[in-house]
């Protein structure tokens, strides 16, 4: 019997134990059963467990891995390349030990709040989740995987809302945060995305997690053009400027990036996967790379104001 035939059978069985056939999967993220077979063939992206007689069955985990590969594609990371950044992702999470657990109740009474449109109890989990929880794990833990999985299944009713109701708690949370922290600071870092290659949230997050007790971080509105760059670092004369992008670096933005370094008064750093991207290409050149990681971004940034991290 072909596997449409053994549907009902397999659903009953499968919602008990949350797996999933590969109809259903492709139903739930948009991606057919053919680029399913090949991301696990070619690319070993995602290996779900297989029934006695071939079947494959995908956990909530493979699920929410897809949707993550969804969102790396469309940022312009080629397959090949979304394999590491999966297994680094794994290899954090695996670091994190027991914490996992309460992330992943935290994360479940934020979805709750969000099909409830509850503000209130979205308030009560973000004060909840930092108090209890370090800046980086806030947001990489909690909130961001979140935002992106919403931000990636944004096809069923519903989740569309929940996702903008998210970005925006979360901007104006973040937002909040930054202006509290607006104090006058030894060195100031400015903060600007390439150009659609990022969010506003992920910009006003990056903010956040960059500066420190001595470094202030400006971010700059998610339109402000390349070419205009070295205008406002002339008036503004920050001690380094940061481009942040989640997208691989083009032959073309390569040379703007060169031509912009020269015509700066300030050192130029990358920040964001383009620059876990584009490291190995930018090694030895005047553009230095922070990486995509809080903490390591972070550590960066502080050994290049001091100088002691070369380009």
């Amino acid at each position: 019997m072909n596997e449409q035939g053994r549907k009902p059978l397999i659903d009953a069985g499968l919602m008990q134990q949350d797996l999933f056939p590969i109809r259903e999967v492709s139903r739930l993220t948009g991606v057919n059963a053919v680029t399913l077979r090949a991301w696990e063939r070619r690319h070993g992206l995602i290996q779900p467990t297989r029934t006695d007689s071939g079947h494959r069955l995908y956990s909530q985990a493979d699920i929410d891995d897809i949707r993550r590969i969804l969102g790396w594609l469309e940022r312009g990371v080629a397959v090949s390349k979304v394999g590491s950044i999966l297994a680094r992702d794994h290899a954090l999470a695996g670091q994190a030990g027991i914490a996992a657990d309460a992330w992943g109740r935290w994360q479940q009474q934020v979805r709750q709040a969000l099909q409830r449109f509850d503000l209130g109890s979205l308030d009560r989990l973000f004060d909840e989740v930092f108090a209890a929880s370090t800046l980086d794990q806030v947001f990489n833990e909690v909130f961001l995987p979140m935002w992106r999985d919403l931000a990636a299944g944004q096809r069923g009713y519903g989740q569309a809302s929940e996702w903008l109701l998210l970005d925006q708690f979360l901007r104006g949370r973040v937002f909040t945060r930054l202006q509290l922290a607006r104090a006058a600071r030894s060195r100031t870092v400015l903060l600007a995305p390439l150009a659609g290659q990022c969010e506003e949230l992920e910009l006003l997050v990056t903010s956040l997690t960059l500066a420190s007790d001595d470094t202030r971080v400006t971010p700059l509105a998610s339109a402000q053009p390349l070419a205009e760059l070295t205008l406002v670092c002339e008036r503004l004369k920050p001690d380094a400027l940061v481009l942040f992008s989640h997208q691989p670096l083009t032959a073309e933005l390569t040379r703007r990036l060169e031509r912009l370094v020269v015509a700066l008064e300030c050192p130029l750093l990358l920040a964001g996967e383009a620059a876990e991207l584009a490291q190995d290409s930018l090694a030895g050149s005047p553009i230095a790379c922070l990486g995509a990681q809080g903490s390591v971004m972070r550590q960066r940034l502080r050994q290049f104001l001091a100088g002691q991290l070369d380009t």
